[in-house]
């Protein structure tokens, strides 16, 4: 790999992990702050088109059987874990302000609709790897670039899905914690990749109505040509209430190019692609925003997510997975749900 990307990759996975470290510390403080004071000490430490625009709902893959109904079981793995030794987090936020800063003042409606044309251009050369060639790659990208372990993001989406396989997990859960963070190598893909870390990593948000409140910093919005629209700055925007949080066009970055990928290549249920493509919209599934939009069998796509929440961020200090031991289970569950070996990035 030259030196280029590895200097990107780098700098991208230091403010991804601080963006975790926002999240992981605000949890902490909701958990041991007296309801009356939460909300206001969150908001202290944080604040300072017509349909056819809107991305297609996700193929109708069946949901799990009812044997695989422990998805939302509560996590056992991180019962143990001093979840406040990551970060204090004041520290944390103040890491990951200026990338705030540019995140909220470009993602807008033309951006995300010019990077989804990008993405589904006839034109765009898809580069083909099978899911663990991904993950090789990904494991390229950065070294010893980690702020809390010196671990390759080979051992470290190992961690989540072994961490889900341990609590007993369904098979369709560990593979998505295993292939979660994959969207990251769209920094490799000149064309319908990333501009910036801004479009990769970082909370997401939806886009052609009002910004919410209770996004992280939301006062930073107000730099985004969006946000006094006569459409896209109002409370329901391009959308209907009741839409569907699925119809939403959520902020591009690695999630929802991940989400692309995945959704018409796997058999993986409907909860899986939930928690691929909304693991970083924590304005809605931790703070409750964005609740107008829900549809009938939201709430389950919330329950998923939630449930897939704790085991994307307090994994990364479990013990160090053996690669080769653990690839024969993995690469048995990846062609279990993904019947092609080659997946079209």
């Amino acid at each position: 790999m030259d030196q280029a990307h590895h200097s990107r990759g780098a700098a991208l996975e230091l403010i991804s992990d601080a963006v975790d470290e926002v999240n992981i510390l605000k949890a902490t403080v909701k958990k041991t702050t007296p309801p009356a004071m939460s909300v206001t000490i969150s908001a202290a430490t944080t604040s300072s088109s017509p349909s056819s625009s809107t991305p297609a709902s996700p193929s109708s893959t069946p949901s799990p059987s009812s044997s695989a109904s422990s998805f939302d079981a509560a996590p056992q793995f991180d019962t143990a874990k001093d979840k406040t030794a990551f970060r204090q987090y004041e520290t944390a936020c103040a890491r990951v302000k200026n990338f705030y800063a540019e995140q909220h003042a470009k993602q807008t409606v033309a951006y995300n609709l010019a990077a989804r044309q990008r993405f589904h251009s006839a034109a765009r050369v898809r580069p083909e790897l099978s899911i663990w060639e991904a993950m090789e790659k990904l494991d390229t990208l950065v070294d010893e670039s980690d702020p809390d372990t010196q671990l390759g993001q080979i051992q470290h989406l190992l961690q989540s899905a072994e961490a889900l396989r341990r609590d007993g997990k369904p098979r369709w859960m560990q593979l998505t914690g295993l292939i979660h963070d994959l969207g990251k190598l769209m920094v490799f893909f000149h064309v319908g990749g990333a501009r910036g870390q801004w479009d990769v990593v970082g909370d997401t948000f939806p886009v052609g109505c009002a910004f919410d409140d209770k996004c992280i910093y939301p006062d930073m919005f107000r730099a985004n040509p969006d946000y006094a629209h006569e459409v896209f700055g109002t409370e329901m925007g391009i959308y209907e209430e009741g839409c569907g949080v699925e119809n939403l066009m959520i902020s591009w970055g690695h999630d929802e190019y991940l989400y692309l990928v995945v959704r018409d290549q796997s058999t993986l249920p409907r909860e899986a692609l939930a928690m691929i493509r909304f693991h970083s919209f924590y304005p809605w599934h931790q703070e409750g925003a964005y609740q107008r939009f829900m549809a009938e069998g939201d709430e389950v796509l919330l329950k998923a997510v939630r449930a897939f929440n704790p085991y994307d961020l307090y994994s990364k200090s479990d013990d160090v997975p053996r690669v080769e031991e653990l690839k024969p289970y993995y690469l048995e569950l990846i062609d279990e749900f993904f019947p092609q070996k080659k997946i079209k990035w």
